[in-house]
């Protein structure tokens, strides 16, 4: 039987980029022991001057991984893990792995009661948490808590700077329980934690269909769901990356960790793309351009990929200190539109392009991209990856496919397409439909030559610094104010290609707004990013015959009153 024809869009793939991936047969697990062989000498992971070779990693993830066997952690059990960047994140995500058990990332900005409502969804018991962010989780009521609490100081492993506070935010506290009960029973260090010998060697490994992770996102609609990503779709989409990114060298490029690896994007390059090619990884716990530019001038970044305002600020300092970019060959921007005054800025210092992608959490997050090539059409998404197919159909009718060129949902079909939602078989069948085909919830229109350029969202999620934000989720927030009838969030553009968050709230009879204090109140609640830029007060809020707030009517009238 012949093999079926390439997809017209691969002649616009750099040359060498192939149609198909090999598809895995192996577990990250498997990825991650053949690249401590294979690159065993060379180092894994650096941080603030501490370099990790590969081989040493090894060592780590297999005693962490006794460690986590000891406490009770079995094959399908859920690991919590709320860290910012640091060596002992991608420790304790192969050490979980390791024992088949699966991680779920989080924030560890969030506030007790956003991490409270994922922790009632998964029902982890152990959680390896960032030790500013403990009581957060000791704080969890009864039927939530968590048996085990794993610490972690992430400045032991900072030894060129004094061992002090990392200047990350974090957010303040409110007791809103009287008479809180704390149900975890254990609090041990990390230190801990790897204070045991190796995991048994002959001890079962996962299957490359079993479940990796937990991903929490809020899908095309409503409150965060766990977006179940298996072995499979986590190693597929890190050999997408690695055949998009032809010509990069194994065991000798250098990432620059600048993204959160709790998040997808960053899950993706960090935590397995990294490993796949045996780069080496610098971590930055959160993005700082000091700290990035004084890491370049020891070890040269060759791949870099971030959000347009990191690429902005990066090139402007960059030039202003006359610190030379000129080795990064690779970079992909994700999360928001791309301007093109980003693109030109950052070519003028890098030695390579900026291209844009495009991916969804469900995606493993990538989906498509812009090529590595002179094909490359800024103000698009680009074209899907080696192995991913697409379609442009009705949203309201996703059986029927649009006449090409006209506006329709975007379809994705791929190995990195997820295994559904964590015990949500409803909002799985709404995304994923026959065929395995995900529904991504925008709107697009697709060129003669394949390429796809976003213009609507059917979704309602508003992306800020390339994080999603649930807009009734905020609402929630804010009804609970005893000065606030009803509210409605947008998302508003910016100058920079994203959008900020904007609230219209209508106010209790004999009510004043104090837009300070709301947003103070929004923080004690919210993780920052999903906090109100700005407050309007309306008389009324535009319904529909069965009440439902039109929320595009609303950002409607406040791009008109602008």
């Amino acid at each position: 039987m012949s093999a079926a024809p390439e997809p017209h869009w691969v002649k616009n793939y750099q040359p060498g980029v192939p149609a198909q991936i090999e598809l895995p047969t192996e577990s990250l697990t498997a990825m991650m022991e053949d690249a401590v062989e294979r690159f065993g000498s060379k180092v894994a992971l650096e941080f603030f001057g501490a370099e990790t070779t590969y081989r040493d990693l090894g060592d780590r993830i297999n005693r962490a991984a006794e460690g986590l066997r000891k406490l009770g952690v079995r094959k399908g059990h859920r690991v919590a893990v709320i860290l910012p960047n640091c060596p002992q994140y991608l420790i304790a995500f192969y050490a979980v792995l390791r024992l088949g058990a699966v991680v779920v990332g989080h924030n560890p900005l969030y506030t007790e009661r956003e991490l409270r409502h994922q922790f009632e969804n998964h029902g982890a018991k152990v959680a390896i948490v960032w030790d500013k962010a403990v009581e957060k989780v000791q704080d969890f009521p009864g039927d939530v808590a968590v048996e085990t609490i794993v610490a972690v100081n992430i400045t032991k492993t900072m030894p060129r700077i004094k061992r002090m506070a990392l200047a990350l935010p974090v957010p303040s506290l409110r007791r809103t329980r009287a008479g809180l009960t704390v149900k975890t029973e254990r609090t041990m260090s990390w230190e801990e934690l790897l204070d045991n010998a190796p995991l048994a060697p002959e001890h079962p490994r996962p299957e490359v269909t079993d479940l990796a992770a937990l991903q929490y996102t809020s899908g095309t609609t409503g409150l965060p769901k766990g977006v179940m990503l298996t072995h499979y779709n986590l190693r597929s989409n890190a050999l997408q990356g690695k055949a998009w990114m032809h010509g990069a060298q194994e065991g000798k490029e250098v990432i620059y960790g600048v993204l959160p690896m709790f998040h997808a994007f960053g899950l993706t390059l960090y935590l397995t793309f990294s490993v796949l090619t045996g780069s080496r990884l610098v971590l930055f716990p959160k993005f700082d351009v000091d700290l990035v530019l004084a890491a370049a001038k020891k070890s040269k970044p060759t791949v870099f990929c971030a959000v347009p305002p990191i690429y902005e600020k990066t090139a402007n300092e960059s030039k202003k200190r006359g610190v030379d970019l000129s080795t990064i060959r690779f970079a992909i921007s994700g999360a928001m539109t791309l301007p093109a005054a980003t693109v030109k800025l950052w070519e003028e210092v890098s030695g390579g392009l900026l291209v844009e992608g495009y991916g969804l959490t469900e995606s493993s997050p990538v989906a498509l991209g812009n090529p590595f090539a002179e094909s490359r059409r800024n103000g698009t998404i680009g074209v899907p990856f080696p192995s991913t197919d697409m379609r442009v159909v009705d949203p309201e009718h996703p059986e029927n496919d649009v006449e090409r060129g006209a506006p329709g949902e975007l379809l994705i079909r791929g190995p990195q397409v997820f295994a559904g939602y964590w015990n949500n078989p409803e909002g799985t069948a709404e995304v994923l439909l026959d065929g395995g085909w995900l529904r991504s919830g925008d709107i697009v229109t697709v060129d003669e030559d394949g390429f796809v350029k976003v213009v609507d969202r059917r979704k309602e999620l508003i992306i800020t610094g390339g994080f999603n934000v649930s807009p009734s989720e905020v609402e929630d927030v804010l009804r609970t104010h005893q000065h606030i009838l009803d509210a409605a969030v947008v998302g508003l553009p910016r100058a920079d290609g994203g959008e900020q968050v904007v609230a219209a709230v209508v106010l209790q009879e004999g009510a004043e707004l104090d837009e300070a204090a709301l947003r103070a109140y929004c923080r004690e609640r919210l993780t920052p990013y999903k906090v109100p830029r700005k407050i309007v007060v309306i008389e009324e809020l535009p319904k529909s015959m069965l009440g439902k707030v039109l929320r595009r009517q609303v950002r409607d009238k406040l791009l008109q009153d602008a």
